[in-house]
This record gives C-alpha cells, sequence and structure tokens, in this order.
C-alpha cells in the first residue's frame, strides 16, 4: 500500500477583535459598500498587543491536535508558513513547539507569503513519504496587521491576522495528500512585497501592492497550476467535490471558479469573516469547511493559493 500524508486533525485561531468595515471607516477613508463590492470582505481580525503570530498558532495547533485525538509529543514535524514571525530568528515553529511542550522534533518556517501554507504542506508530504516524518503539525499564521499603512486604503482594508493548522499522520490507503504542485516567478516582486528587511532598510516595512495586475496574474497563475495538479493524476474540475482557495477577494474566487467551469457552490469562501490572512487563510477555510460538515470525509478537495514573489502552488488531497 501507498504512504500517505493523511490529514487526521484541523484548527484554527483567530485574535479577540473582530473589525467590520464600519469600524475601519471611521479611521480610513472608505466605506462598506466600497469594501464589499471590490473584495467581498466584511470583517477582519486585528491581533492586540499580546497576540502574536506563534500565539495563534499555537492555539490552531492545540485544537487540530485536539481535533485528531493526538498528543504533542507525538508530533515530530512542525512546520510554520509565515511572511510575519514572531522575530526574525529563531523560527517561529520553535516557539510554537516550546509552547506545546515538544522537547525535540524538526521545527522550521517556510517564507512563501500567501503560498506558504501550500509549500509548508508540501514539505510535510515530502518528509513523510520519505519516511523522516511520521506526524506533522503543518500551520498557517500571520500578524498582517502589523506590516499594513493605515493610510492607504487600497491594501489596510484587504487584510487581516489569525492562524490555521493540520495535524498530518503517516498512514497506508487510498486517503491524504495524492499530489501538488508549486511555482514561483521572481520577476514579480515589485508587484506585492514590503519595503523593508534586516538587510536592506533594518525596518519591517509595509506592505506594498499594485493591484489590478495582482488580480490579472491571479486569476490566471490559479487556473493554470489547479489545471496542472489535476491533470498530474488524470482528474478533472468534475471529479473534485471542493475547491478550498486562497480567501484573498472574492472576485478572484468567482473568476477562478469561472475558468474552471466549477460550480459556485463548490467553493468553500470565508474572505468575507476574516479578510486575507495570507498563509493562514487556507487551513483557516479548510477548518471552517470541516468543522460544519460541509468537508466530509472521503470527500476530494484542491487547494490553492497565490502569494508574493509570485509564488503560487495547488494540492490534490483526500480527506
Amino acid at each position: 500500500m501507498t504512504m500517505r500524508a493523511v490529514i487526521k486533525g484541523t484548527g484554527s485561531a483567530l485574535p479577540a477583535r473582530r473589525v467590520s468595515n464600519a469600524e475601519l471607516a471611521e479611521t480610513v477613508d472608505t466605506s462598506d459598500a466600497w469594501i464589499v463590492e471590490r473584495t467581498g470582505i466584511k470583517f477582519r481580525y486585528i491581533a492586540s498587543a499580546e497576540e502574536t503570530t506563534a500565539s495563534l498558532a499555537t492555539e490552531a495547533a492545540r485544537k487540530a491536535l485536539a481535533a485528531a485525538e493526538m498528543a504533542a509529543v507525538d508530533v515530530d514535524l512542525i512546520i510554520l508558513a509565515t511572511a510575519t514571525p514572531d522575530q526574525t530568528f529563531p523560527a517561529s515553529a520553535t516557539i510554537v513547539q516550546a509552547a506545546l511542550g515538544i522537547d525535540d522534533c524538526v521545527a522550521f518556517d517556510v517564507a512563501a507569503v500567501c503560498s506558504g501554507f501550500l509549500y509548508a504542506l508540501s514539505v510535510a508530504d515530502s518528509m513523510i513519504r520519505s519516511g523522516s516524518a511520521k506526524t506533522a503539525l503543518v500551520i498557517g499564521a500571520e500578524t498582517f496587521s502589523r506590516i499594513l499603512d493605515w493610510e492607504d486604503r487600497a491594501t489596510c482594508v484587504l487584510f487581516g491576522d489569525g492562524a490555521g493548522a493540520v495535524v498530518l499522520r503517516a498512514e497506508e490507503g487510498e486517503r491524504g495528500i495524492l499530489t501538488t504542485k508549486l511555482h514561483a516567478d521572481g520577476r514579480y516582486n515589485d508587484l506585492l512585497f514590503v519595503d523593508g528587511g534586516p538587510s536592506t532598510t533594518q525596518t519591517v516595512g509595509k506592505l506594498r501592492m499594485r493591484g489590478s495586475e495582482v488580480f490579472r496574474h491571479a486569476v490566471t497563475k490559479l487556473a493554470n497550476v489547479l489545471n496542472e495538479v489535476m491533470a498530474t493524476i488524470d482528474l478533472s474540475a468534475a471529479d473534485i467535490d471542493w475547491l478550498v482557495p486562497h480567501q484573498a477577494n472574492l472576485r478572484i474566487l468567482d473568476a477562478t471558479a469561472r475558468k474552471l467551469n466549477l460550480p459556485p457552490e463548490r467553493v468553500i469562501i470565508t474572505v468575507d469573516q476574516h479578510a486575507n490572512t495570507s498563509a493562514a487563510s487556507v487551513p483557516l477555510a479548510l477548518d471552517a469547511a470541516i468543522r460544519d460538515h460541509r468537508i466530509k470525509p472521503g470527500d476530494l478537495i484542491v487547494l490553492e493559493a497565490m502569494g508574493g514573489g509570485f509564488t503560487w502552488g495547488a494540492a490534490v488531497v483526500r480527506v
């Protein structure tokens, strides 16, 4: 039998403070109608000073372990996807490791922005298939509110904070991660980036984006990688029970589904409730759909994301 990385449990965490479009409009030159029309976003969560990427990641990890009915000591691999780590180093994954009470396991961060969770999932899958890990925590966590320019209404309304996690376990059978595809093209750096860093400005910097161009690339690249990943195992959109996309913008989700001829009722959408949480958005959406029983054991799902870099990717999973 084939050894696969099987999803045994999912979990998520959001900051305590939920901010509506109306509340945001009190300090930013915007309106609820403007934001909803262009993005579909109604709410986002903003972390307090006491809430960090690692603390949200730890909460999501604990919930995923509880759902999997597994103990933290069973974990031998933690991969945390984030563009907003608690510190430059050490990796925020090691902070999660310590918080969970795990004395020794492989733990590291992955930086691929909004595609980070897909990158982390692919790495964990490869390590499980090779036998170098048996039980993995794969987490996407962000505090993007820390790097937003709150005077730039074109970007600050789009993002929020949060974390999502999955527990993967090596098992034989038909369930699990079937295939993944990843891409990157650094020529598009100036379309979506943060204008700082320890090696350049010695500052954290702020997010900058050329939205219309990112939108155009996102629709094309996401549709292409979805077709590519399904073709590797001879599937079509008709075979997929659910698409779990990166929750960036409702118009991108709609356009991508149309390109695939995928009915909108088979697309998991949570962007209206927590905005774009970058690497956290795919696992947040996945956890929501598993907990409300839209996604059921045995369903065939496709995960996808695109982020700054550009990076993009997709995965096919039998839940």
